[in-house]
């Protein structure tokens, strides 16, 4: 297992939809190790492909009490509404209030190709929605209205430059 480097905005893989997940072997496996590692180190609870420069359909994700890979996900059914604080590692975990479903229920695939369902509320389900986002190519920030998101990206750029 290895802690990959993350993919941070601007970055044109970040925007890419990715390609579905095909093959699932040892490789794929290693993977997703790899992708928990990143994770945990950044302490997130979700991380997309194409948040370490893969633009796959791929994400993991370990969120209260929900530990799973989820290759090739969509979401199949959404109910209610929350308005919480969203944030994101590529975007240098800058918050920003963002409405999303309250529930959602998540379809992939699992690192041996087996589809499963999987339901959640809350702030699991928040992070099936921003993570499967990450696989359509779409960032938290583009929910956003146009003066919001300029006002994350510029708090971004400019905790960047403190670095």
């Amino acid at each position: 297992m290895a802690v990959r480097k993350i993919t941070e905005y601007p970055e044109k893989v970040l925007a890419e939809v990715g390609k579905p997940v095909t093959e699932f072997d040892e490789e794929l496996e290693k993977l997703c190790a790899d992708m928990f590692e990143t994770m945990y180190d950044a302490e997130g609870v979700g991380l997309a492909a194409q948040q370490i420069g893969l633009a796959l359909r791929l994400f993991v994700m370990d969120c209260e009490g929900i530990k799973l890979v989820a290759a090739n996900p969509e979401i199949i059914a959404i109910e209610g509404e929350q308005s919480n604080p969203e944030g994101c590692l590529s975007v240098g975990k800058v918050p920003a209030v963002v409405v999303r479903a309250e529930k959602a229920t998540l379809r992939a695939q699992n690192e041996k190709g087996e589809w499963f369902e999987r339901e959640a509320d809350g702030y699991a389900a928040r992070a099936f929605q921003h993570e499967t986002d990450h696989c359509n190519g779409k960032l938290f920030i583009d929910h956003l209205p146009k003066m919001r998101r300029e006002m994350v990206v510029k708090r971004f750029q400019k905790e960047k430059n403190w670095k």
